[in-house]
């Protein structure tokens, strides 16, 4: 438990736009803040260099980066050898979906939030522009809420831990302007799933192309250095 008795909070920090506006949001709450960190072996492990940034940018009281090696499963582009598709937004669930990712993410989080103290969960997951994936829905929210008050102790003796998912309604534009809005460099934050050798976002898959479209419709400078123009 850390001795503190103002109000903290544990964010899911990818690396990417939506967590960092997530922990963006939980510090002009208030909170102080533990950021974690997943290092599943993904594909584009350019992002947790973006997730120091980050992470530092918040003024975290800590930031631990959590090895687990997702490649063992496999399953989806981004932890397999299977490649990253680049054709635009199709109907579905793409194969870049990590099997179970959220719920295996924020489990762990619970974790660390019941070890450390912390009242509060953030995370940046959002349902209008994402790209189909199960684990961001508002209900997979609302069930892992449940969840989490049933199987903590914390939860028992009637201080369940909140988890909160204040972009879940937001467009990636509306997104955008929160970023601008809270102050935050958006360039400090990775989108890209399939990085190019020289580091940069590769322009074509669904997660720069719903970037680069919140940048274009929040009417915003977009900092982001594609190889090739959504």
């Amino acid at each position: 438990m850390i001795a503190n008795k103002q109000k903290f909070a544990v964010v899911l920090l990818s690396g990417g736009l939506d967590s960092m506006v997530a922990g963006g949001l939980a510090r002009e709450a208030g909170y102080r803040l533990l950021a974690l960190t997943i290092d599943y072996n993904q594909r584009h492990r350019i992002e947790l260099r973006a997730a120091q940034k980050i992470a530092t940018a918040l003024n975290a009281m800590r930031h631990i980066m959590l090895p687990l090696d997702l490649t063992a499963f496999g399953g989806s582009a981004l932890t397999d050898d299977i490649a990253v598709p680049k054709s635009g937004l199709g109907d579905g669930i793409p194969v870049t979906y990590v099997p179970a990712r959220n719920a295996i993410f924020l489990s762990l989080t619970l974790g660390l939030a019941e070890a450390s103290g912390a009242s509060d969960i953030f995370i940046g997951v959002n349902a209008l522009d994402y790209s189909g994936y199960p684990d961001c829905r508002p209900e997979f929210i609302a069930a892992f809420q449940n969840l989490a008050t049933l199987a903590t102790k914390a939860g028992l003796e009637g201080r369940p831990i909140h988890i909160n998912a204040p972009l879940q309604h937001m467009t990636k534009a509306d997104i955008v302007r929160e970023a601008h809005r809270l102050g935050l460099d958006a360039g400090m934050s990775w989108s890209c799933y399939d990085p190019t050798p020289d580091g940069k976002h590769c322009g074509l898959c669904d997660s720069c192309r719903l970037r680069a479209r919140g940048f274009e419709e929040a009417g915003l400078p977009d900092p982001t250095l594609y190889a090739t123009k959504p």
